[in-house]
C-alpha cells in the first residue's frame, strides 16, 4: 500500500544548519546550547514529504538536491523528532540509512518562521492520519458510532406559523397579468360601490332582464281600480284612410271644399 502512493511534499525550507550533538547523559532533554551553533557541520535546504501515512524529513543540497541525510517520522511527537528545551528553533531528529543504522543529530533554523512552519506541518500530517484512521474504524463498524436521534423527546412540542407560509407563498406567486389595451390607453375598472346605469324602456314597451320578459307595473287608482303603468298607446287612425282600398264611387260622399252631392 505504501509503495503505491503518491509522494507529496509538506514544506520546504531553504536553509537549515546540521549539528553533532553529545549523547544525553539524563532524561531531561536535549539543550541547543550545548552544541557549537557557530560551527554547524552541514548547511543545505530541508524538505518534509508524505508518503500514506509516513513523512520523511530530506536534507539535501540546495544547489544540486543530492540527499545528505533522511528521517522517517511515523510518530509526532515522538523519538522521531524532539524539541530542544531552551530554544523553539531547533530539534533533534533520528536519522536512517537504510540499512538499519541510526543516528541523532541536530537541526536548526536561522528564522524563528521557519521553525515554526517545521512543527506545524508534522502536527497537521500527523492529525491527518488520525482521522483517516478513525473514518476506516467507522467505516468497518458502522454500528458502533454513534447515532443521531431526530425523534421527539415527551413532552416536547414543535410550533408552526402558517401565516407567515402563506403570505411568502403569495409574494412568491406569479404575478397578475393585466389584460391587453388597445391604443395605448387601459381600461379602468368601475369604483367600488358604483351604480350599473341601465336602459329606460319607452312607455308600454317590455324590459328584458336576464333573458326574461318584465310586464308593467300595475298602479292602484284612487277609486280602487287598477291602472296600468306606463299607460299604454292608444290606437291611431289610420292615415291612409281609404286609400288603401280598391277606388270606387260611393254615393251619398261630399267631396271635399264643394257643397254638391253626388246622385
Amino acid at each position: 500500500m505504501e509503495e503505491s502512493a503518491y509522494e507529496s511534499v509538506l514544506c520546504v525550507k531553504p536553509e537549515v544548519h546540521v549539528y553533532r550533538i553529545p549523547p544525553r547523559a539524563t532524561n531531561r532533554g536535549y539543550r541547543a546550547a550545548e552544541w557549537q551553533l557557530d560551527q554547524p557541520s552541514w548547511s543545505g535546504r530541508l524538505r518534509i514529504t508524505a508518503k500514506g501515512q509516513v513523512a520523511y524529513i530530506k536534507l539535501e543540497d540546495r544547489t544540486s538536491g543530492e540527499l545528505f541525510a533522511q528521517a522517517p517520522v511515523d510518530q509526532f511527537p515522538g523519538t522521531a523528532v524532539e524539541s530542544v528545551t531552551d530554544s523553539s528553533r531547533y530539534f533533534v531528529i533520528r536519522i536512517e540509512d537504510g540499512n538499519g543504522r541510526r543516528a541523532f543529530i541536530g537541526v536548526g533554523f536561522g528564522d524563528r518562521g521557519d521553525a515554526f512552519d517545521f512543527n506545524v506541518a508534522l502536527q497537521d500530517h500527523f492529525k491527518w492520519v488520525k482521522q483517516q484512521c478513525e473514518f476506516a474504524k467507522q467505516a468497518q463498524n458502522p454500528d458502533q458510532g454513534p447515532k443521531l436521534d431526530l425523534g421527539f423527546k415527551e413532552g416536547q412540542t414543535i410550533k408552526l406559523n402558517i401565516a407567515n407560509i402563506k403570505k411568502k407563498e403569495g409574494a412568491a406567486g406569479s404575478p397578475r397579468t393585466r389584460p391587453a389595451s388597445t391604443g395605448g390607453l387601459s381600461l379602468l375598472p368601475p369604483p367600488p360601490g358604483g351604480k350599473v346605469s341601465t336602459l329606460i324602456p319607452p312607455p308600454g314597451e317590455q324590459l328584458s332582464v336576464g333573458g326574461s320578459l318584465t310586464q308593467p307595473a300595475i298602479a292602484p287608482s284612487s277609486e280602487g281600480a287598477t291602472v296600468s303603468w306606463p299607460p299604454p298607446k292608444a290606437a291611431t287612425a289610420d292615415i291612409w284612410g281609404d286609400f288603401t282600398k280598391s277606388t270606387g264611387s260611393v254615393s251619398g260622399q261630399t267631396q271635399p271644399g264643394t257643397g254638391w252631392v253626388q246622385f
